[in-house]
């Protein structure tokens, strides 16, 4: 099941306070995106983020978010405020995008 365009825009509502997320659909599912830093993503309707040092301090859930991939955590709230601090604070700890090759 892909995710629902509805859905994606809600979750980019959620997303709002922050400045420079990016939303990139891929094969049904959508990746996003904090100032160029890949930070997790929405797979089947439900948003995931990356395991970082932080994202686990401050979320449970581990989820796999399709077959063969890395587990990944669970947002569950709708508190933009905590969202926007989880994220933030990810930032630091999530690597550099990797050069494309020409």
């Amino acid at each position: 099941m892909a995710t629902t365009t509805e859905y994606a825009e809600y979750i980019m509502s959620l997303l709002s306070p922050l400045e420079d997320i990016l939303l990139r659909k891929m094969m049904g599912e959508y990746l996003l995106y904090y100032k160029d830093k890949l930070f997790g993503g929405i797979y089947n309707n439900r948003f995931l983020v990356k395991i970082t040092p932080s994202s686990s301090e401050m979320l449970t859930a581990e989820e796999i978010p399709y077959d063969g991939a890395k587990p990944m955590l669970m947002i569950e709230t709708e508190d933009k405020e905590f969202i926007q601090i989880l994220v933030e604070r990810m930032y630091d700890e999530l690597p550099m995008p990797k050069k494309k090759k020409k």
